[in-house]
């Protein structure tokens, strides 16, 4: 209980005043309707009576259960967190990143305006098996939470960041140009490269491999992971540490493939 904000106090205080007030006065009207016949002086004892057993009885229960309700929807809340969230990294899980992707087309405007348009990213750590297999899993862990931080402190406010499986992230950037998305891929390559990582007190570099799809229509999670997964894998081809791009796909923006070396 002592973890309440003001705020919930003051909603509890309200359920409780509100719906013993309820009470109150159906007590008295029922009585009033039942005994109106009555003396005057029993009647008014009657009516007060009808008044102090509400306010004795509904009063403690309407805030009990207002406050369990509370304590209820507070557990709630954060198991829907917890269910929507990667334990590891803070991120949003496969399900929890792809739902809010669709989400934003079924509720997006029309084409033409700005936040039509956007880009979604697919970041890969580069030669993180070795990782895994030179310094041990917990180290593995351990770079795959500094990756996740540099991502989520390099992306926009309104950017969407989720662990998509394995060392693999996704970013999708609502609203972004072209040139919005190659700044922000670009930001988080050069950030992940500067990350100091020392597994077992040794400096070991880290790196990314970022592939993206660009939109500027409604358009599917699944339509636009195949489309930056497949130029992702054009930035592990080209020697990793990059970023590859796709033009839009109706030719507006970046006019072919771009990529960027460190």
């Amino acid at each position: 209980m002592k973890s309440l904000s003001r705020t919930a106090w003051l909603r509890l205080a309200r359920w409780t005043i509100f719906g013993t007030l309820g009470c109150v006065l159906f007590s008295v009207g029922f009585t009033y309707i039942a005994f109106k016949d009555a003396a005057g002086e029993l009647l008014h004892l009657i009516l007060l009576v009808a008044v102090i057993l509400p306010i004795l009885l509904a009063g403690p229960l309407f805030f009990y259960l207002s406050l369990k309700l509370r304590e209820l929807a507070i557990v709630n809340h954060k198991l829907a967190i917890a269910a929507s969230t990667d334990s590891m990294t803070g991120c949003l899980n496969r399900g929890a990143f792809a739902e809010k992707v669709e989400r934003y087309f079924h509720t997006s405007p029309p084409k033409g305006s700005k936040l039509s348009r956007g880009a979604l990213l697919v970041v890969d750590a580069d030669h993180f098996k070795s990782i895994n297999d030179r310094f041990g899993h917990s180290e593995g862990d351990e770079a795959l939470q500094l990756i996740a931080a540099v991502i989520s402190a390099c992306v926009r406010e309104g950017d969407v960041v989720g662990r998509l499986g394995g060392e693999e992230f996704g970013i999708f950037l609502p609203g972004a140009t072209p040139v919005n998305a190659v700044d922000v891929a670009e930001r988080m390559r050069r950030a992940v490269a500067d990350t100091r990582f020392t597994p077992g007190g040794h400096m070991h570099a880290l790196s990314i491999s970022v592939g993206g799809a660009v939109f500027d229509a409604p358009s599917t999670f699944a339509e636009l992971y195949r489309i930056a997964d497949r130029f992702l894998y054009v930035a592990k081809e080209g020697g990793r540490n990059r970023v590859e791009l796709s033009p839009l796909p109706h030719g507006g923006g970046l006019e072919q493939r771009q990529g960027y070396l460190q």
